[in-house]
């Protein structure tokens, strides 16, 4: 797959609302670029792919926005929503707070969120300047459903 092709299917599948295949995930991740750490600072909207993973419902139990990355040294990895509405730093769930490194994934080096509390990593390739795909990476206790990695967007706001 090429990359425009790796674009094209990813909107696609963004927009699905069940039976996102993550063999085609792992397709489209192949294809797009790698990103440094220092080129993703800033806020981000995320959303998941309708993989049916667990950790996409515990996500939206848990009201979760996206991610802000401050500095590579100050990464809030899970910005959610309170119950009227404002946004927070959710450190309970996260086990903290997070750090970006570029660090080695399948063969290429990638910004890649690492979390202070949890054996944790997000890694994340370029889509377009505004957009980022991420697979959630880590202890297989921590991360896995039926032995897939979480797969999940992050939109520049």
């Amino acid at each position: 797959m090429h990359l425009d092709q790796a674009r094209a299917r990813f909107t696609a599948l963004r927009d699905q609302d069940s039976g996102v295949c993550p063999d085609e995930l792992d397709e489209i991740w192949a294809a797009l670029d790698t990103v440094a750490a220092a080129d993703v600072l800033g806020a981000w909207r995320g959303a998941d792919f309708a993989t049916g993973h667990r950790l996409g419902r515990q996500l939206i139990a848990a009201r979760w926005h996206g991610k802000t990355f401050h500095s590579v040294l100050d990464a809030k990895p899970l910005i959610c929503r309170d119950a009227d509405g404002e946004l927070f730093s959710n450190v309970e769930l996260g086990g903290g707070e997070a750090t970006l490194w570029d660090v080695e994934f399948r063969g290429e080096v990638t910004a890649t969120m690492v979390y202070d509390g949890r054996p944790v990593l997000d890694h994340f390739k370029q889509v377009d300047p505004n957009t980022l795909m991420g697979i959630m990476n880590g202890r297989p206790e921590q991360v896995l459903d039926d032995g897939r990695f979480y797969y999940f967007l992050l939109e520049r706001t």
